[in-house]
């Protein structure tokens, strides 16, 4: 009985385990942007005219991002995220351009850069 016992609790710990760490290899699915707490908001043509290394702003999900400071940063080359400068990147943003989403960690990251909402017409 005491084996029983035994492999029944160590089967158990190894199941709950296994779930805990599925987190570090299993793809986060898509979360949508928490919203910005701040009252500004931007059009497109004023994100347009941000449109350089030194001055990088982006729309994604309806928010306004000013990543200037992060392309330094970015794991990637930088040339990635300056082509989407000044311009709607929410395509990009949610398929890296590769077809695959960015991690949560990314999303969170992405929050320390929100300036704005998105002022549609």
């Amino acid at each position: 009985m005491r084996p029983l016992f035994l492999f029944a609790t160590a089967s158990f710990w190894l199941v709950v385990l296994g779930f805990a760490a599925s987190d570090l290899w299993l793809p986060a699915a898509p979360q949508a942007l928490p919203p910005v707490t701040t009252s500004k908001a931007h059009s497109l043509a004023e994100v347009a005219r941000h449109k350089t290394p030194d001055d990088c702003w982006m729309a994604i999900g309806g928010q306004v991002y000013d990543l200037s400071s992060y392309l330094p940063e970015h794991p990637s080359d930088p040339d990635v995220i300056v082509a989407w400068c000044g311009r709607e990147a929410t395509p990009a943003y949610l398929t890296k351009g590769k077809g695959r989403a960015h991690s949560a960690r990314a999303d969170r990251l992405l929050t320390e850069y929100r300036i704005a909402t998105l002022r549609t017409p």
